[in-house]
């Protein structure tokens, strides 16, 4: 007879194995749980408006659906669906908050708009600080359906020729893809940093995911040589910025 019975049928796992594939998930979800409980409750703490907000969603959506369903006499099959609802409505209230804060926080440091790209949904290709100065001045490069992006972030006079020294050297690459350019900020014809990602995917689609792959190919030499750095998310507020200068300065 075969080696062992233990893992039964071949191709398909244990008891052992699900087991241990359900306490994973179990843990994973509970650690989910976890981290939205202090979101939330960190949340609430800085926003006085989440609570009623939340709360009054979930009421608005209950009572709504209570008086339709009373014109209909369904009144109370109605009421648990306007609850239920309510619930989501209120979730995607607190996510709304949530980023709202973080993006509040962010904007204005060093690294922020390097992050908010990073944190992007979707094919993007996203390659942070491809050229840069020691004060932290950075030009991100992403590479997405509507061609190349250039996200710049920093002093608006240093950022400037960065800018266009990038964009000169990438068309120089990419052909006739169309290179698009923005500079992180809330001067006039600047685009904050919480409408970034917006943008973004406002952009038409210009070109395929196999002209993305041969465009990124290309440009891979272009930003390894660029040699500069940004801090991995936005820095805190006071934070000292000598050793990253430091940093930068011996790349």
């Amino acid at each position: 007879m075969a080696n062992g019975s233990k893992s039964g049928k071949a191709g398909k796992p244990s008891k052992e194995a699900k087991a241990a594939a359900k306490a994973a998930r179990k843990q994973a979800s509970k650690e989910r749980r976890t981290q939205l409980w202090q979101a939330f409750k960190m949340q609430r703490r800085e926003d006085k408006l989440l609570l009623p907000l939340i709360i009054g969603a979930v009421v608005l959506s209950a009572l709504v659906f209570f008086v339709i369903g009373l014109i209909f006499g369904i009144q109370w099959f109605l009421l648990p669906i306007g609850i239920l609802v309510g619930v989501l409505l209120g979730f995607i209230i607190f996510g709304k908050r949530v980023q709202k804060t973080v993006y509040g926080k962010a904007e204005g440091q060093a690294g922020a708009a390097a992050w908010a790209l990073d944190n992007m949904q979707g094919a993007w290709r996203v390659t942070s600080a491809v050229a840069g100065t020691t004060q932290l001045d950075a030009v991100h490069r992403v590479i997405g359906r509507p061609g190349v992006i250039l996200i710049a972030e920093g002093s608006p006079q240093r950022v400037k020729g960065l800018l266009a020294q990038e964009k000169k050297k990438t068309a120089r690459l990419v052909g006739d893809t169309p290179i698009y350019d923005f500079v992180v900020g809330n001067d006039e014809g600047q685009v904050p940093l919480s409408q970034l990602t917006k943008r973004l995917n406002k952009l038409p689609r210009n070109i395929n995911t196999k002209r993305m792959d041969s465009i990124e190919s290309r440009l891979a030499a272009l930003g390894g040589r660029a040699g500069a750095a940004t801090p991995k998310g936005p820095l805190p507020p006071g934070a000292k910025m000598k050793g990253m200068q430091r940093t930068i300065r011996r790349r």
